[in-house]
């Protein structure tokens, strides 16, 4: 009888589980990103810049040390750990549920009854120890099922903590080039600013001397009151930029240490962006989503179990006795085994409707598994096409600083020979300072 038991309770702990196993969903994958030359996608560079270290893409060590404290700090990043705490402590609960309980338990009763009209005064003790067993069989795979999910649950908060550290150090970094943007403007202004005083007081100058009018000199005080009103306007730009890195370092709002100039920073030459289909594993979003649609596709097979019996197992054993002394000695142990087995018959719809709701749940996850992947593709390309044109533009750009550089030389030389005047010296310089940030004069 014992290993009859024994078979019988291995039969039902191997049962089969319900509900349909998981199976990766086929997705369209682009051949090549948009955005990338024909030459480029020709070369089929499987290596993405995504794959590279941070630390190696970035040469500026100040900013290095940013984003270490922010990695460090940055309460999403915390927040994010926390919830993979709580997603393992939920699995460790739910993977409780396919094992047997074990419990103790003892207790001590005395009683005196007082003398009544029929019966004499009398007292009545019991002493008792044992323990109780109680198990949930899951013979048809629920609890397997639940901890199925509740592990790709675990998961998920685990890429969703790598998403939100890819996401912060795309935002410090981010944040940092615009603070050192915003610099090199402030310093453009300046020295506009310093250049256009120096034209308003030669035309002041002129205008005492009866050289020029005076509307020459108001025009001249509005472009100083124009490049002026540019300084202030940029220094709150660059504190208001220097709070939000202080936030994203977890700090309050402080200033921010600088290192290389914008125009310094190295950068590599080529941004390769690898395959389409090394996307799908290298997202965080992505694998987080996938993992999401396994949890919710693992819920349905909980639901289904709902139909099938619930099979349950108690057991309980110890001794008992109204003596204390004699609780281990003698004809004092007890013992009982049963088992129960409950079958829904009729819950007016409510399983059937449960395991709708879920595999509508199943099919939005899906869904949006798609959607992520598809979003993907698309901010891939978007910052290919973007990068592929502003070195276009770039381009254009240093061909128009040149051309301002010579304007500048030639105004120069045209002052010294006699030819033309200090204004048309100031003019140049004022639109070469306004192309880069490299100081006036001829180069």
């Amino acid at each position: 009888m014992r290993r009859l038991a024994t078979l019988l309770i291995l039969a039902f702990a191997c049962g089969c589980a319900v509900g349909p196993n998981y199976r990766k969903p086929a997705v369209n994958v682009p051949p090549s990103y948009r955005g990338v030359t024909p030459e480029e996608a020709a070369k089929g560079e499987a290596r993405s810049l995504a794959e590279e270290k941070w630390w190696e893409v970035f040469q500026d060590e100040q900013l290095k040390e940013l984003v270490k404290t922010a990695l460090q700090q940055n309460y999403n990043v915390r927040i994010a750990a926390t919830r993979i705490l709580q997603a393992q402590a939920q699995l460790g609960i739910t993977r409780a549920d396919q094992f047997p309980t074990i419990a103790d338990d003892a207790g001590a009763t005395n009683q005196r009854n007082p003398r009544s009209k029929f019966l004499p005064a009398f007292e009545t003790s019991a002493n008792r120890v044992g323990g109780r067993l109680a198990w949930d069989l899951d013979f048809w795979g629920r609890y397997r099922r639940a901890t199925e999910a509740a592990r790709a649950d675990l998961v998920a908060s685990e890429w969703a903590r790598r998403e939100v550290i890819t996401s912060l150090i795309a935002n410090v970094t981010g944040a940092y080039f615009q603070l050192r943007a915003l610099d090199l403007q402030l310093e453009i202004s300046q020295r506009t600013l310093a250049s256009r005083r120096d034209s308003l007081r030669l035309t002041g100058l002129l205008a005492q001397g009866g050289s020029t009018s005076m509307l020459d000199v108001r025009q001249a005080e509005q472009l100083v009151f124009t490049a002026a009103s540019e300084v202030p306007s940029l220094e709150q730009q660059i504190e208001q930029e220097e709070n939000f890195i202080s936030t994203l370092l977890g700090n309050n709002p402080a200033p921010i240490p600088r290192g290389r100039k914008l125009t310094e920073q190295e950068h590599p030459p080529t941004v390769p962006a690898g395959i389409p289909s090394s996307l799908l594993e290298r997202r965080p979003d992505i694998r987080q989503a996938e993992e999401q649609l396994i949890s919710a596709n693992a819920q349905i097979g909980i639901a289904r179990a709902a139909y099938f019996p619930q099979i349950s197992l108690t057991a309980t054993a110890g001794y008992q006795s109204s003596a204390l002394t004699g609780l281990f000695s003698g004809p004092a142990g007890l013992w009982s085994f049963g088992g129960a087995l409950v079958q829904p018959i009729f819950t007016a719809g409510k399983l059937r409707s449960n395991v709708r709701l879920t595999q509508a749940q199943q099919q939005e996850f899906l869904l949006r598994y798609q959607q992520t992947i598809q979003g993907a593709f698309r901010e891939v390309s978007d910052s290919l096409v973007a990068y592929r044109r502003t070195q276009e533009f770039r381009q254009q750009q240093e061909l128009l600083v040149a051309s301002a550089q010579d304007a500048t030389r030639l105004s120069h030389m045209r002052y010294s020979g006699g030819v033309a005047s200090y204004l048309e010296v100031l003019a140049n310089d004022t639109k070469f300072l306004r192309r880069t940030g490299r100081g006036t004069g001829p180069a």
